[in-house]
């Protein structure tokens, strides 16, 4: 090993110049770009639609500085994985992902700026707040950058990509799996198309990347059935048509007055952005760790200050979503991906938000061609904490998946009741249960689900390895999250939030006493093993 990495510095030292672009890079950008352009037209579809935002705001405003803050992400992350390359003088290394963190993107419309342009009657306002909860979430990743390290240290692989494999089950692969059968003329074959390339090995004619081939046989089939009059897919002429009032060229304008003005409604914000932002430290270092297991190694510190800085420039800027390192590095590395089809998604994320191309694309391609994308990278993250683990941590990661699901559900339970115009309270949470939908437990097990999975995932790891202290340590650290809301519940507070009982914190730290009693017990067992395995001294004879 130590010859390998001499050799390697040798390499690195004589001047070895790793290359900007490989042709895997196409098959990246196409997989990684449709995956950003997917949640570039959520968003803007979230923007318009639902918040109801006038249009010079999301294509002047809001857009150009989004535009700007990815183009900043995906340049440093390219320039990281250059100076990996040149210094470990290999040609495999591949770039982090990133992009808008996509349960943010959700957070911050519906428990941030939906609910203040509801009781304002302004929208605008509810942008405003938008930016002060992204200017909180920056300071908080860059802080928490220099803790970062110890954690990643301290927290078994298992526990780390379990809650991640919770995340990519639960809310990255479950709604483009639904959306694949709610139009399987084009979803289901799209997937199959995707997977005997990125699975199978198929090659296309002339080498066209797997994701271009499905979009464009999306594209056809939407389309065709469009002429004759069909909806397969969503498309029209006269949606087409309207998308071109949105062309124009608008560069990011700073917005500091719209953030000062956002600081009036700051304890609302405060409730959600410190719990989130942790939510964001936990990300980034399953992220990057999920990195080092497909083989490139990046300081967890620089990616998550990198994230905080750049995300404070785009709020600054206008936009009120944050940057975050995104799920999926073994995928885009697996597909081929090596440095430049990183900074190529931001040059053409550039292009796109700074010309009012999102807004064509919206009405050109129909999403569930790309959702097989998505479904794909999350199969890629689920199968990763299993196989680059320890096959006897499998049960941790089940564990660690768990409050993910409680947390899906939940959110699915709370849509079909606000479509229905109530909600738990209002129907009534004993009668829900006597129905079988424990819906309180839903809330309790999926608050803070990114912690509390890392959380019960370790202690069940360090208890497969009979290491007590190890798992009464990360009990005691639950329970402490827990008193103050930020794990099993939606808001800080001391000993209670909402949805949240003291019950729950308390039973964390019986777990704790009850695992530092079992780590006692098994050194007192050692010992005695010890003592009594031990070869007697034999007796010399006297002289």
């Amino acid at each position: 090993m130590l010859e390998k990495e001499g050799y390697m510095t040798a390499i690195a030292r004589s001047g070895f110049q790793p290359k900007l672009w490989t042709p895997g890079d196409w098959n990246a950008l196409f997989g990684f770009g449709t995956n950003i352009l997917v949640n570039l037209l959520v968003l803007t579809g979230l923007l318009q639609f639902v918040l109801k935002m006038p249009s010079d705001i999301v294509f002047g405003r809001i857009l150009p500085a989004l535009g700007l803050m990815m183009f900043l992400s995906t340049g440093y992350y390219a320039y990281l994985a250059w100076k990996l390359a040149r210094e470990t003088g290999r040609d495999d290394v591949c770039a982090l992902p990133s992009g808008i963190s996509v349960p943010h993107m959700f957070v911050v419309t519906f428990v941030i700026m939906l609910p203040i342009a509801s009781m304002t009657g302004d929208p605008i306002k509810g942008w405003e707040a938008g930016l002060v909860w992204v200017f909180f979430q920056s300071f908080i990743l860059m802080a928490g950058g220099f803790i970062a390290p110890w954690i990643r240290r301290i927290t078994p692989r298992a526990a780390l990509l379990g809650t991640l494999a919770g995340v990519s089950i639960a809310f990255i692969s479950m709604r483009p799996a639904l959306e694949i059968f709610l139009t399987p003329a084009i979803g289901l074959v799209c997937l199959a198309i995707i997977l005997v390339s990125w699975f199978g090995g198929v090659r296309y004619p002339k080498g066209i990347p797997a994701g271009l081939v499905a979009i464009a046989f999306g594209m056809v089939i939407a389309w065709g059935a469009a002429v004759f009059g069909l909806d397969v897919g969503g498309m029209s002429l006269a949606k087409l048509g309207a998308a071109f009032s949105n062309f124009g060229f608008s560069l990011p304008v700073p917005a500091f007055n719209h953030v000062f003005s956002g600081f009036d409604y700051l304890g609302i914000i405060l409730v959600t952005a410190i719990p989130f932002g942790i939510y964001d430290l936990v990300e980034a270092m399953d992220n990057v760790e999920s990195a080092e297991a497909a083989g490139d190694h990046y300081p967890t510190t620089r990616v998550l200050t990198a994230d905080g800085v750049v995300s404070l420039i785009g709020c600054l800027m206008g936009n009120p979503f944050i940057n975050a390192v995104y799920i999926g590095h073994p995928g885009w590395k697996a597909m081929g991906g090596r440095i430049g089809y990183s900074a190529a998604t931001g040059l053409i994320v550039i292009a796109l938000c700074w010309f009012g191309i999102i807004a064509l694309l919206l009405a050109l391609v129909p999403i569930v061609a790309i959702s097989p994308i998505l479904l794909y990278i999350g199969m890629l993250i689920g199968a990763q904490a299993f196989q680059t683990t320890p096959t006897s941590h499998a049960p941790a990661i089940v564990l660690a998946v768990t409050p993910h699901l409680a947390a899906w559900a939940k959110v699915q339970i709370d849509g079909a009741l606000g479509a229905a115009g109530t909600n738990a309270a209002a129907v009534g949470i004993d009668k829900m249960a006597n129905m079988g939908v424990l819906y309180h437990g839903l809330e309790l097990m999926g608050g803070g689900a990114i912690l509390s999975g890392l959380v019960l995932g370790a202690i069940a790891v360090f208890i497969i390895e009979k290491q007590f202290l190890n798992a009464a340590g990360f009990a005691a650290a639950g329970a402490v999250l827990t008193y103050f809301g930020l794990m099993h519940g939606e808001a800080i507070g001391v000993g209670k939030g909402l949805g949240v009982t003291p019950s729950i914190s308390l039973a964390y730290a019986m777990v704790a006493g009850f695992l530092w009693l079992c780590a006692r017990q098994l050194a007192v067992e050692s010992a005695t093993k010890t003592m009594t395995t031990e070869p007697r001294a034999k007796l010399e004879p006297a002289e």
